[in-house]
């Protein structure tokens, strides 16, 4: 068999784009280019980090989370030339540069064979910016596999993560992480900022959380020219009313009344403090919504629109959620902070391919992307990827997919798969009023709750240092 039949291939074209743009992304010279500039003092031996991502991508979507399957069938094929301890040590090692640079690289080729027509439209107003909404996200249920993890109660942090999403295309593009779970991710804010500006051109408009509200986050966000920001209050930062500046009002599209006005965040003797517009809408049985921004002109930049732009921020929240429930950091392969983070990486370059897979889909069949579930269209990938691996052989495979291709090529073949696939289950369900949930229990006094791996491991290694200097 020289080539898989058409008639085979007609059946699978989730397979085949899911192929496709994993080639495109993971191609040897770029995943070689990752390693040498962020591999630090690391090396490579038997297990090159090319042959690392195919085991990794392998365990996450044909073998449902278990790396072990995953690395026994890479040393029955011979791809993995080394034992199955040598691959989790590696994977244990993985410096979290290359988790990051990993990252951002792939999702930079994945924006470039993103759908133009599927990008979600900006307010005219908005429509120079590129708006980035960050938020930070833990990485829990750490398995208790290290033998210093063993007996340990409470779940496992396995390192902590701030991210930049893309609202215009849904796609991650920033990573900044830790191994430690219990660190407080906004320190990471100006390095992150730095990271993305490196890949994304033109204005930018950053939106996040009241946990951005303070005046170091604010002044990273603006510290280039034609950068802004829109954030939630906190009320740890005071607001100073600039009284010359006339306070007005309005309603919102949920027919809430808003006050818009202007003033310092800081004190008057803060030399960063700096100068904001408060838009402050008042809520029915809840605490008002408030946001500030350094977009001052109301004309220019509509209360309504902010006020709009600011209810799309639950889409990191909605990628949060997919990463963890549907493309495998639920199942953690790896047991050190490290293997968890690129596992986090890894999980995230899935989602975005998802969300390109869905915007051709859209494009062909004329439907917003935001009305087509992923996880659904997840569910085919993944049976038309075990059927793919069934009935063509291995190597026709490899030679099916060893001509080089250009960007065109991947969008013109990609619009040809794509455009003309279309499942009537695979169409988002409304959304549903769900009943508010139970407060939590507060836990007893004593009773633990999450721990961070990395401090634990940290802790263990100490106390062995002191072991051992008294022995000696």
């Amino acid at each position: 068999m020289d080539r898989p039949s058409e008639d085979v291939l007609s059946r699978m074209p989730l397979a085949e784009s899911v192929m496709l743009l994993w080639k495109w992304v993971t191609a040897p010279e770029r995943m070689q280019a990752i390693w040498d500039k962020n591999r630090g003092k690391c090396y490579e031996k038997l297990i090159s980090f090319d042959v690392m991502v195919n085991l990794i991508a392998d365990a996450l979507i044909k073998h449902e989370g278990s790396g072990r399957k995953a690395f026994e069938d890479g040393i029955e094929n011979e791809e993995l030339g080394a034992s199955l301890q040598a691959a989790y040590q590696k994977l244990g090692r993985l410096p979290i540069e290359v988790s990051q640079a990993f990252l951002i690289e792939c999702s930079s080729a994945l924006s470039e064979a993103y759908p133009l027509w599927a990008e979600y439209r900006l307010p005219k107003s908005l429509s120079k910016f590129r708006v980035l909404v960050v938020d930070g996200k833990v990485i829990k249920r750490a398995a208790k596999r290290l033998k210093p993890l063993r007996g340990s109660s409470g779940g496992m942090l396995g390192g902590r993560a701030l991210t930049a999403f893309d609202w215009c295309n849904g796609q991650v593009c920033g990573l900044i992480a830790t191994e430690d779970g219990e660190a407080n991710e906004k320190g990471f804010t100006g390095a992150l900022v730095e990271q993305v500006r490196e890949v994304k051109s033109g204005p930018i408009l950053w939106v996040g959380d009241s946990a951005f509200c303070d005046l170091t986050q604010p002044a990273h966000f603006a510290s280039r020219k034609d950068d802004h920001f829109l954030v939630r209050y906190h009320s740890g930062s005071p607001f100073f009313l600039d009284e010359t500046k006339a306070t007005t009002g309005g309603k919102d599209e949920l027919d809430r009344k808003y006050i818009e006005s202007f003033g310092w965040l800081g004190s008057p003797n803060n030399k960063r403090r700096i100068y904001v517009r408060r838009i402050e809408v008042a809520r029915e049985g809840t605490k008002p919504l408030i946001l500030i921004t350094d977009l001052l002109d109301s004309k220019s930049y509509p209360t309504l629109d902010m006020l709009s732009l600011y209810r799309e921020r639950w889409s990191i929240e909605s990628m949060f959620q997919q990463v963890t429930d549907v493309f495998g950091l639920k199942h953690l392969i790896g047991g050190t902070p490290k293997a968890c983070i690129f596992q986090l990486a890894f999980c995230m370059i899935i989602y975005n391919m998802l969300q390109v897979v869905r915007g051709y889909i859209a494009k062909g069949n004329d439907l917003e992307p935001q009305d087509i579930s992923v996880a659904k269209v997840f569910e085919d990938v993944e049976e038309q990827l075990v059927a793919w691996n069934i009935v063509i052989d291995t190597e026709v495979t490899r030679e099916y997919f060893s001509h080089s291709i250009t960007l065109p090529q991947l969008r013109k073949r990609l619009d040809k798969l794509l455009g003309n696939s279309w499942r009537a289950r695979w169409r988002k369900a409304p959304y549903q009023t769900r009943p508010p949930k139970e407060p939590k229990k507060k836990r007893s006094a004593g009773s633990s709750g999450h721990n961070s791996v990395y401090r634990i491991l940290l802790d263990h290694a100490k106390k062995k240092k002191k072991t051992k200097s008294k022995s000696s």
